[in-house]
């Protein structure tokens, strides 16, 4: 129940954020809509994003939970918030001169990032100034992402998973209120990044010290621990961020294509992430600190259970959002982007590649959990393999889908890329008994594809129907998709319940508990 509450509380917040989240793409949709400019700030946004995610909370949160965990159950709170203290000062020093480098060094690294940004041209010079903007975020969320995994090995999830909400609110704000102060909207979204990369760090050193979580400020040092870390970041930089790492070769990709492809990813992207997010970080973020403590205490029975009910809710979730993005993205796009400069072809392409990603959505969020039992034995090296392998599969199939199905075969590439990187990983962690599939997960995962093609035949027959109420305005639009997803919804639930795999009543006991 301890890993149900935790994820329950991360999915919650994570949820109100891509909500936030949401409203943000569509102002930027309606006021920036495709063109030069938004591929330039998806750019300048993608950057210091690809960095934190990769390297400041992927690979540092699973190597530095483990370690602090360890500590806290070894030597005790005291030697735990040293260490916390060390590496914090090394993080600041390193990655504020790294930062420096590359805002120095922009000019150069944009022609690496976007080989299809040529020099002088109105989208390369935009990229480069609002990539200088938004990168010192890097600096600031990496240590947030310290804090925040201090806070989640003490079981205080809800910060760290809410901290996401204010930096869409800040851009929301710069968006509808500074962007007068500034040459464009967009200048006004990427200034505004770095500051709500001020306000949750805030938010985080609130929290420690209201938690009285110990913590103490430490010149930096390479003792054991510390170099410990670094050795086990160094593969899991790959091994964390493969997904971001494939999205940001997407991009690259894209800028080789003709204007608007970078931005159609992207909003693509953006309606990925929101089961993506809810559920692959909901259950990676509360089981990472929870498996590491049952291995730790070598509890293999409760490592087995933990490991198979995340599994389980994952494709409980995942396998019906993947239907969702395969049968109606159409619907999804142009009633939540289609206006202002955000025209129809526009709607046409995005729903293409958002296709292409819901063929892999159920598989990232598998990766999440493979990776997690990883990380959790301090494994970080085995990951990083397979995530090489997954990458270069990208690139060459990618280039190949590209020439058939234009920007949507880029993401077709990434959505069947994650299938193959479940297969890895799964047959590495053969033979280890703590992470072997149990009998009710082999009962449950047939029943929930079952569930799911029912909802899918209700999906096409609904959105048939509705069709004609797509072409409305905004708000007939809006009343169309909440009941064409909650028709399949509603299908899916009754599929689920009478099948078994999920009984109401036992909602209510979850819910009492």
């Amino acid at each position: 129940m301890k890993l149900l509450k935790a994820m329950a509380t991360i999915a919650s917040f994570t949820m109100l954020s891509r909500i936030a989240g949401m409203v943000r793409d569509m102002l930027t949709a309606a006021i920036l809509g495709v063109g030069p400019l938004t591929d330039a700030f998806f750019v300048a946004l993608k950057l210091p994003n690809l960095f934190r995610r990769v390297a400041g909370e992927g690979a540092f949160s699973v190597s530095f939970i483990p370690l602090y965990s360890k500590t806290i159950e070894q030597e005790g709170e005291e030697e735990a918030a040293k260490f916390a203290g060390q590496i914090f000062s090394i993080m600041g020093i390193t990655l504020s001169i790294f930062s420096a480098l590359v805002m120095i060094g922009m000019p150069w690294i944009i022609h690496v990032i976007a080989p299809g940004f040529q020099h002088g041209s109105e989208r390369y010079d935009l990229a480069v100034t609002l990539t200088r903007l938004t990168f010192p975020y890097l600096l600031l969320m990496s240590l947030t992402a310290l804090f925040g995994g201090m806070l989640n090995t003490h079981g205080k999830f809800a910060p760290f998973a809410a901290a996401p909400i204010i930096f869409n609110l800040t851009l929301i704000f710069s968006i509808l209120v500074m962007a007068g102060f500034f040459p464009t909207a967009g200048h006004a979204m990427a200034f505004g990044g770095t500051v709500s990369g001020v306000l949750q760090l805030a938010m985080m050193i609130y929290f420690i010290r209201r938690h009285r979580i110990l913590f103490h400020f430490r010149k930096p040092a390479f003792t054991e621990k510390s170099k410990k870390l670094f050795q086990l970041m160094g593969p899991g930089i790959l091994s964390a961020g493969v997904f971001q790492i494939n999205l940001f070769v997407d991009m690259m990709l894209a800028s080789l294509l003709p204007a608007g492809a970078i931005s159609y990813l992207y909003y693509a992207d953006r309606l990925n992430q929101l089961p993506l997010s809810m559920v692959g970080i909901a259950v990676g973020t509360a089981l990472l600190p929870m498996l590491s403590k049952s291995l730790a205490s070598n509890n293999a029975a409760e490592s087995k259970d933990l490991f198979n009910r995340s599994l389980e809710f994952c494709f409980f979730v995942a396998i019906p959002a993947s239907v969702a993005l395969l049968i109606v993205p159409y619907q999804m796009v142009t009633t939540l982007f289609e206006h202002g400069k955000f025209s129809a072809h526009d709607t046409l392409q995005t729903s293409y590649v958002l296709m292409g990603y819901g063929v892999g959505l159920p598989a990232y969020v598998a990766s999440k959990i493979f990776m997690t039992a990883f990380w959790a034995h301090q494994d970080t090296m085995t990951p990083v393999k397979i995530s090489v392998i997954t990458t270069l599969s990208n690139v060459m199939l990618s280039l190949l889908l590209i020439g058939l199905l234009g920007v949507a075969g880029i993401a077709v590439s990434t959505g069947l890329v994650g299938w193959l990187q479940v297969y890895l990983l799964h047959r590495k962690l053969k033979g280890n008994d703590a992470m072997e599939f149990d009998d009710r997960l082999r009962v449950v995962f047939p029943k929930i594809a079952i569930c799911a093609c029912l909802m899918a035949i209700v999906l096409s027959i609904l959105s048939h129907v509705l069709q004609p109420y797509f072409i409305q305005a905004l708000p007939i639009k809006i009343l169309a998709l909440l009941a064409l997803l909650g028709g399949g919804a509603i299908i899916y639930a009754l599929s689920i319940h009478a099948t078994g795999v999920l009984k109401f009543n036992d909602i209510r006991k979850y819910l009492k508990k």
